[in-house]
């Protein structure tokens, strides 16, 4: 979520529950028809490398080597620290996270400066990593000059900019990316947690008070006991499969010369194999994928309750506003996160001269910086293939894991588990890992390096995301309205039609959460684009390279890239929460 990469993720830790009858799923033969193109994008381009690499993790030029390559690659100087790394993100940054999340969800909730908050705080979400990173570098700029935090920093200990350690530094540098990822993430736990708190029945709160409760027995009895306990699991394990994603950010983010004190696996796998299959970049990919999918398999463990259906839209008679505390807690947050905003806005509108030279706090406004991008033809060509690209992944995706998600919503018991375990490791498959057997597939289907070998890849990649969710919401759907579907439909064509009316709220969530994830990529494009395929995010993140003399043209073009995603996942925010929780938490 790769990398969503991102918003709603705990729908692929969903299960579609007891058996139903009456259900109006297609024949077998229909069935293996529908699923066919499903299986061959996932067998070709997922399966199927993940099996190469585990070969070439034991193998050297076809012979058997066993543990050889893991035993170098683990004996190699740094792994040690870039494996600690790694598991202090997935420990430290979630916890962060999930609390965080939590507790503006109850600030922001029955206030009237709560609607507003939600709203900040669900920005950050769209925008790609790249543009995060770009965000932060400027604001954590070691010239007090230019960079507002440290400047903030030598004013605050009345030191020198010399003198203030430096964020971007070799001591700080994990802090700082952690800094922006919780900055990143902390929207999707406030709105996983606010569709949790507004479904819990205020009946319970009543009984527990009844019988004698107590303001903490209200907490525990009649909210964490019966969902949010899981709510966090999801949460917590979510994050935590996010954060070996951060590829995109640390490249950005990271100054080169600490980029190996900043290191994670995700761009250790990188750094060893680039793209290719070689033995010690295999038996890395396998050390990540392992702790991966255990870590998946670990959460599913925890979310095996069903979240309650969604209720009518009921004035609360036992409901107060938050306390004062809460309320400058998430007014305090949403001026936090505004700032970063802020100051990538700032530095747009600033000429390229004034942005590399000085702060944008004292120089004059100015719009040279977006005439300067504007008017060059690499930005436009960016821009107008990704759209292209974002939108045909977007069909090609919708269309295939409509037609896989119908049957699959048939299956009950074992068959559904198994098919739904299947599908969540699939998910969260790190591309990495997979790379350089995905370039053998495209090489021998003469895609590799052009724009039909991308969209292969992002439409492999975004199926099983997209299968679990319309499965889900297939599945979930009450027994009278398959029914009905299936006397209106004399066909199973006409059958899938008349469901997908019921689930638009799914399909509105896989539809954009799929656009914003290819619009907002990196790390595929940078793996498998060529000459005639250059997304933004190629774009923005070769524009780095000479990060303060471009800081200017930089941030226009993050903002300019930034608008479509951003107004994406606000207009369709709330599709977005009824969409993926639609099928339950399970």
């Amino acid at each position: 979520m790769s990398g969503l990469p991102v918003l709603g993720e705990p729908v692929v830790l969903d299960d579609v529950g007891p058996p139903r009858r009456g259900r109006a799923y297609p024949a077998a033969r229909a069935s293996t028809a529908l699923l066919l193109p499903a299986a061959l994008l996932l067998g070709g381009l997922v399966l199927w490398p993940v099996l190469r690499t585990l070969h070439a993790s034991v193998t050297s030029d076809g012979r058997w080597v066993g543990a050889a390559h893991f035993k170098a690659v683990l004996a190699a100087p740094g792994t040690g620290a870039v494996v600690g790394r790694t598991v202090l993100w997935a420990l430290l940054v979630p916890a962060v996270v999930t609390g965080l999340g939590y507790l503006l969800a109850v600030a922001s909730r029955r206030s009237e400066e709560g609607r507003l908050v939600r709203l900040i705080l669900v920005v950050p979400t769209a925008l790609p990593l790249v543009v995060t990173g770009v965000t932060f570098r400027l604001m954590y700029d070691p010239d007090p000059s230019r960079g507002l935090a440290t400047l903030i920093a030598a004013r605050l200990t009345g030191r020198t900019g010399d003198d203030v350690p430096q964020l971007l530094g070799p001591g700080l540098v994990t802090v700082a990316l952690m800094s922006a990822f919780v900055w990143a993430w902390v929207g999707l736990a406030m709105l996983v947690f606010r569709a949790a708190l507004d479904r819990l029945p205020s009946s319970l709160a009543d009984a527990v008070r009844a019988y004698g409760g107590t303001r903490r027995h209200v907490l525990w009895d009649a909210q964490w006991r019966p969902l949010l306990l899981r709510t966090v699991a999801v949460v917590f394990a979510l994050v935590a499969l996010g954060t070996s994603r951060t590829f995109d950010l640390i490249l950005v983010m990271a100054p080169g010369s600490v980029r190996d004190e900043a290191a994670v696996l995700a761009l250790r796998v990188w750094q060893t194999s680039g793209g290719t299959t070689t033995g010690e970049g295999a038996a890395l990919g396998v050390i990540w994928l392992a702790a991966v999918a255990a870590g998946m398999l670990v959460a599913a463990l925890f979310v095996r309750q069903a979240w309650p259906p969604p209720r009518a839209a009921e004035p609360d008679p036992v409901a107060t506003p938050p306390r004062r505390l809460f309320r400058l807690l998430a007014a305090g947050a949403a001026a936090a996160w505004l700032v970063p905003l802020a100051v990538l806005v700032a530095t747009s509108l600033h000429g390229p001269v004034d942005a590399a030279a000085r702060s944008w706090w004292s120089a004059p406004p100015s719009l040279a910086s977006y005439r300067e991008v504007l008017t060059g033809s690499e930005l436009w060509r960016s821009l107008g293939f990704t759209l292209l690209l974002a939108a045909g992944v977007t069909a090609t995706v919708l269309v295939v894991a409509l037609l896989a998600a119908y049957p699959l919503a048939g299956l009950t018991g074992p068959a559904a588990q198994v098919t739904g375990l299947l599908l969540m490791i699939a998910v969260v498959v790190p591309v990495q890992v997979i790379a350089g057997p995905v370039n053998e597939v495209l090489g021998v289907a003469l895609s590799s390096g052009t724009a039909r070998g991308l969209v292969l890849v992002h439409v492999a990649l975004g199926v099983p995301f997209a299968v679990l969710v319309l499965r889900n919401a297939f599945a979930d759907l009450p027994t009278g309205r398959m029914r009905a579907a299936q006397l209106g439909g004399r066909h199973w064509w006409g059958t899938l039609r008349r469901l997908a009316r019921h689930c638009r709220p799914a399909i509105v969530a896989v539809s954009v959460l799929e656009f914003v994830q290819v619009w907002n990529d990196l790390v595929v494009g940078l793996l498998f684009s060529g000459p005639d395929s250059a997304p933004l995010g190629l774009f923005l993140a070769g524009q780095t390279r000479g990060f303060v003399a471009n800081s200017g043209a930089l941030a226009a073009g993050s903002v300019l890239a930034s608008t479509l995603p951003v107004l994406l996942v606000v207009l369709a925010r709330r599709h977005l929460v009824a969409g993926l929780v639609s099928g339950g938490v399970r």
